[in-house]
């Protein structure tokens, strides 16, 4: 028999992470499970400049891009995980999206992982590294992806 006690749904709040949510929660309220909407600050949105030996941020620090992120989070849930039949925990974390996806998964234990994909090929999938793709591969449980019905199969 199968028995899921933690439902971990990455997002990005993108269009593309909202296709999944249904399926996180029904999934939830099915096996009765906890859901765990997880937001990734993806660290490499500062870039460094040098000047004279010394890097110097350009934008935001990472507490004001966790901030944000944050009250994003806050906005996200009051529209669209409020009101379930189930216990629902958010977080907001810095890092690399894929290894701290699979780093909270490790942490909670989760039993499954609900995560839209983007739908990239080629060169955009080569460039923008296939978060989805990579929790596949790592991840320490099963993982439900789901992709945008919008984006058909094209043959490589």
């Amino acid at each position: 028999m199968i028995r899921m006690s933690k439902i971990l749904y990455p997002t990005d709040f993108s269009r593309f992470s909202l296709y999944a949510l249904p399926y996180a929660r029904s999934f939830a309220e099915e096996y009765g499970a906890e859901v765990h909407c997880l937001h990734v600050v993806d660290e490499g949105y500062q870039y460094w400049v040098a000047m004279s030996g010394e890097g110097v941020p350009i934008g935001p620090g990472p507490e004001e891009i966790l901030d944000a992120a944050r009250q994003q989070m806050d906005r996200f849930a009051a529209e669209h995980l409020k009101d379930w039949g189930v216990g629902v925990k958010t977080a907001v974390v810095l890092g690399r999206p894929f290894v701290e996806i699979i780093q909270y998964a490790r942490e909670m234990p989760a039993d499954l992982i609900v995560i839209a994909t983007h739908g990239h090929s080629g060169l955009k999938q080569m460039l923008l590294g296939g978060t989805a793709e990579k929790v596949v591969r790592k991840a320490p449980c099963p993982v439900l992806t789901i992709r945008h019905p919008e984006h058909g199969f094209v043959m490589p």
